[in-house]
């Protein structure tokens, strides 16, 4: 049975069909299904339902390795049903990041509630991920990126104009220097101020 799940994102396969024994293990507290992304090389788009903490950022690791293990490697996480993310939430998503671009992959982030989008924010992650408001606008932003020829601005390694400190950024955007606290703007060409 075929069905629309998300604007040009269609389900026919279970999640053990796509990877294979992804069920096998389960943790109550995150749902984790997924959806091949047509259009999108390599693509899979993992709806995350529930919370992200210390107890369960393991499941959640070890079930998202066997994605990238599978050949995934650019990834949308509908984070629309992501209620909560700890610290070590974060440091899962990032070990993840680290995974996928060494394979020349993505993940992008849409629908992130704000007290999640906070924690980001706060602990300086939100300028290494790629977060969009809309599934739609972040399905968009993949399908650019397979068809664009010219070598992509970010993510790009800057420095902070009012400490040197090295930064990495992932999009254009305000950012806080996560050394001296400067607020830093990154325009979509690269080009980088204070405030």
């Amino acid at each position: 049975m075929i069905y629309n799940i998300y604007k040009g994102v269609y389900c026919m396969e279970s999640n053990n069909s796509i990877v294979s024994g992804f069920d096998s293990d389960k943790d109550d507290s995150l749902k984790i299904t997924l959806h091949k992304i047509p259009g999108v090389e390599n693509g899979c788009m993992v709806v995350l339902e529930g919370y992200i903490d210390t107890y369960n950022s393991s499941f959640f690791q070890k079930q998202l390795t066997k994605v990238i293990g599978a050949g995934y490697f650019n990834l949308l996480f509908n984070c629309g049903g992501l209620s909560y993310i700890s610290s070590t939430g974060l440091g899962s998503f990032t070990i993840l990041l680290k995974m996928v671009k060494v394979k020349g992959g993505d993940i992008i982030l849409s629908e992130v509630q704000e007290n999640v989008a906070e924690v980001f924010q706060i602990l300086g992650f939100s300028q290494f991920f790629n977060l969009k408001d809309t599934t739609e606008e972040a399905l968009e932003y993949l399908r650019h990126d397979e068809g664009s020829a010219p070598g992509p601005v970010f993510p790009k390694m800057l420095v902070c104009p009012s400490c040197g400190r090295n930064i990495q950024a992932a999009h254009a955007g305000r950012f806080r220097c996560t050394n001296c606290k400067a607020i830093i703007t990154i325009s979509e060409a690269g080009a980088i101020t204070l405030g």
